[in-house]
């Protein structure tokens, strides 16, 4: 028995159900547009907040029982919470989940006790993984809560602590591929600044360019096969981060030579904080290429923070999703509930109901998307407005045939005068509605 066992495992019951723990829309094996609901998801568990966050803030300490938890984190408190993360897996009927490396292991010291720490654990999440089917979405090191990380990890000024991260890093990657991650994400919490004032800026980031290549030629070594992933962020903890968006993690790859290796996990609230739309941020890494995975949440629109919230607005995430279908999916990446309950949500029950939620939300989505996909209105409308590039005119702008002097002299000569026309985007966005009828 385990915090987590009181409620039985977690069914789709459908939407008349009165069962709170049931999923009314999430079907796993309901096939949508030739693809199994379960499949088209991918959702994961995050091991830090589900397990490891114990409900404090900056006013107050902690409110949810995590008996597991402790200063310092013994190898018993480590299994104990391993059974009860993997008895909750179990029972919601999540096929993925992430985690830390500090997150599940005993705390270390020195970098040979944090790596035999590691190791010990990783034997046992292994045979967890496998009596359970549950799989791994990505593992990652947490290379900023310890006050070693203050000033950075690979924007440190501290040499050392670069090689502390790197030796993190590297057991973190290891671990992932024994455990068959299929990707491994890189978050910058602290790669940034908190004032100019004191930071070589070109410096930092060309310590930060090393690593990342490191890391990647690490990976090729030991042959990981899963995507490398980076996570954007703008600010929080630090006043600026490196990493802020997709556009600036694109520009840093390509200024390091890293496009063609590292992709990114995008969060919505991270999103969010940036003043951005998440769609705008999943359109502009795949529009690069580089899109990878996401961490599903949501923030607080009057609070100007990393609230990470679970998600339950089905019609925000639609746009999403369309991009999502029309791709086909992911390839490694998932939704990874990267969510934390509110410091009230003390019972253990409180879990399952916000991923129920999350899950069903994220379902609802999906099969609104699939509709528009499949109904075509929308791609039609874009289509429609972009339909002057099929002319000749605009096949000869596309395919350079023509210079500014010769399309400047082209437009005095036929006289051109183009009206506005509408881009319909109050038909576009009733469309987006109509369809989250789920």
């Amino acid at each position: 028995m385990t915090l987590f066992s009181s409620v039985e495992p977690v069914r789709f019951e459908g939407p008349q159900t009165r069962n709170e723990l049931a999923y009314r829309v999430y079907d796993k094996d309901r096939i949508v547009l030739g693809k199994r609901m379960e499949d088209w998801l991918r959702f994961a568990v995050c091991y830090w907040h589900s397990f490891n966050w114990p409900g404090m803030d900056i006013f107050g300490s902690g409110t949810l029982p995590r008996p597991w938890l402790g200063i310092p984190v013994t190898q018993a408190m480590a299994e104990q919470k391993l059974e009860a993360a993997f008895d909750f897996l179990a029972r919601l009927g999540a096929p993925y989940f992430t985690f830390h490396d500090v997150d599940v292991m005993a705390t270390a010291t020195t970098p040979r006790e944090h790596a035999a720490n590691l190791q010990r654990i990783e034997e046992r999440i292994a045979a967890k993984m496998a009596s359970s089917g549950v799989k791994l979405l990505w593992g990652t090191a947490n290379l900023f809560s310890h006050p070693r990380y203050a000033g950075g990890a690979a924007t440190s000024p501290d040499p050392q602590v670069y090689a502390w991260a790197a030796t993190q890093v590297r057991g973190c990657l290891e671990t992932t591929h024994r455990l068959g991650g299929e990707n491994y994400v890189l978050w910058g919490g602290r790669e940034g600044y908190d004032s100019l004032l004191n930071t070589d800026l070109r410096r930092e980031l060309d310590q930060y360019g090393r690593f990342l290549s490191m890391v990647v030629e690490h990976k090729h070594r030991i042959g990981f096969k899963g995507t490398i992933l980076v996570e954007p962020k703008p600010f929080e903890p630090t006043k600026h981060q490196y990493d802020r968006d997709v556009a600036a993690v694109f520009a840093f790859l390509q200024r390091y030579g890293l496009a063609q290796e590292v992709k990114v996990n995008i969060e919505v609230n991270h999103a969010t904080l940036a003043g951005l739309d998440f769609e705008h941020e999943v359109a502009a890494a795949r529009t690069y290429g580089i899109f990878g995975s996401i961490d599903i949440n949501r923030g607080d629109p009057r609070n100007g923070w990393d609230t990470d919230q679970f998600p339950n607005n089905a019609q925000e995430l639609v746009p999403t999703l369309v991009q999502l279908v029309q791709d086909g999916g992911f390839t490694t990446g998932g939704f990874n509930f990267d969510a934390k309950l509110r410091r009230q949500s003390v019972e253990p029950a409180d879990l399952y109901l916000a991923h129920i939620g999350g899950v069903d939300t994220l379902a609802r989505a999906l099969l609104a998307a699939a509709d528009i996909v499949t109904d075509g209105a929308l791609e039609r409308l874009r289509a429609e407005r972009y339909r002057g590039w099929d002319s000749d005119l605009g096949r000869q702008i596309s395919a350079g045939k023509l210079s500014l002097a010769s399309l400047s002299d082209l437009a005095v000569e036929k006289g051109f005068d183009p009206a506005p026309r509408s881009g319909r985007q109050e038909l576009a966005e009733s469309l987006i509605a109509r369809h989250c009828k789920y």
